[in-house]
């Protein structure tokens, strides 16, 4: 047995349970028996329980875009909806895991902190599109609540996406039209 695949099948195994049954209900026994390896392996590879909800936080896609990536120059409301296309894209693929991360934030500090700091590099990165867009047109300030704003406005998004399968046309839409144009307004 390849132990990479028998790792892979655990982390598996317990992203699909947790997300069925909770964290707290979920024994590492049956994460074992789904993952078709012995529970001591679960254990070899995991040594404490919450250590399974760490790496699945660190399975989570990688956020980070190049600003150079998405920015139209001058275009701050294009820039933007090219990073959240961006963000989108790469999340899609992760509805059940975040979704579950989301839900253990509220009792496992490990994964809050984690979550917490997640959120801090999007705003950080929608701070540095906004800059490279509009040039030094802005006041810090500005920059800063419209960072702010928008990165809540895609975290809500990304943490209640589970709930449907349908994109409600323009959700996120006026939220960015309404950002991008104080900020271009501002710029001038």
């Amino acid at each position: 047995m390849n132990d990479d695949s028998a790792k892979e099948r655990i982390l598996l195994a317990a992203e699909e349970l947790f997300a069925e049954s909770g964290f707290d209900a979920t024994p590492t026994s049956r994460i074992a028996e789904r993952a078709g390896v012995p529970k001591g392996l679960v254990h070899y590879y995991f040594r404490r329980k919450p250590d399974l909800l760490t790496a699945l936080v660190e399975r989570l896609p990688d956020e980070r875009v190049e600003p150079e990536h998405v920015v139209v120059p001058g275009d701050i409301a294009s820039s933007l909806h090219k990073l959240v296309a961006e963000l989108d894209r790469r999340l899609s693929g992760s509805r059940v895991l975040s979704h579950l991360l989301w839900r253990e934030a509220d009792t496992h500090l490990a994964v809050r902190d984690a979550l917490h700091e997640r959120f801090q590099a999007l705003v950080r990165q929608v701070r540095a599109v906004i800059v490279a867009a509009a040039g030094c047109r802005l006041e810090r300030a500005d920059i800063d609540s419209a960072s702010g704003l928008l990165a809540r406005a895609v975290s809500y998004r990304h943490s209640v996406a589970r709930h449907s399968d349908d994109d409600i046309p323009g959700e996120l839409e006026q939220e960015l039209a309404f950002i991008a144009d104080a900020l271009t307004a501002k710029a001038q």
